[in-house]
């Protein structure tokens, strides 16, 4: 029954987000915004407790998720040893871009020290 209470609170969240992000008009999709006032709602018990017994029972059932994609998989496998070699080529370099932008940006931001380097 916790479960169930908590799935309630992460749906009524994730409307309520939904509402507010189309009927304001925000930049942010509206799951965003659901995932934003669930941040703020964990903060109280009667909303926590309730969410963990639910996202404890999910997370005991994350590997179901992974069966639609492992039959895609194998549905397309035709395509897959078609394309695979691009694909990965195109995962790996894309994952590599990704975290070259993300050093570099970090980098920038990081301030600067004058004489010897400290730790922190």
């Amino acid at each position: 029954m916790q479960g169930l209470r908590g799935l309630a609170w992460l749906l009524a969240l994730q409307s309520l987000g939904e509402m507010l992000g189309r009927g304001l008009h925000l930049p942010f999709p509206g799951p965003v915004v659901g995932m934003v006032l669930l941040l703020v709602a964990l903060q109280w018990p009667l909303v926590r407790e309730p969410v963990s017994a639910c996202a404890d029972f999910l997370l005991s059932h994350l590997s179901l998720l992974f069966v639609p994609v492992g039959v895609g998989v194998m549905t397309h496998l035709a395509l897959v040893s078609q394309y695979g070699g691009r694909m990965l080529l195109v995962i790996v370099l894309s994952t590599w871009i990704g975290l070259a932008v993300t050093a570099t940006v970090l980098y920038h931001l990081n301030p600067k020290e004058d004489g010897d380097a400290q730790v922190r």
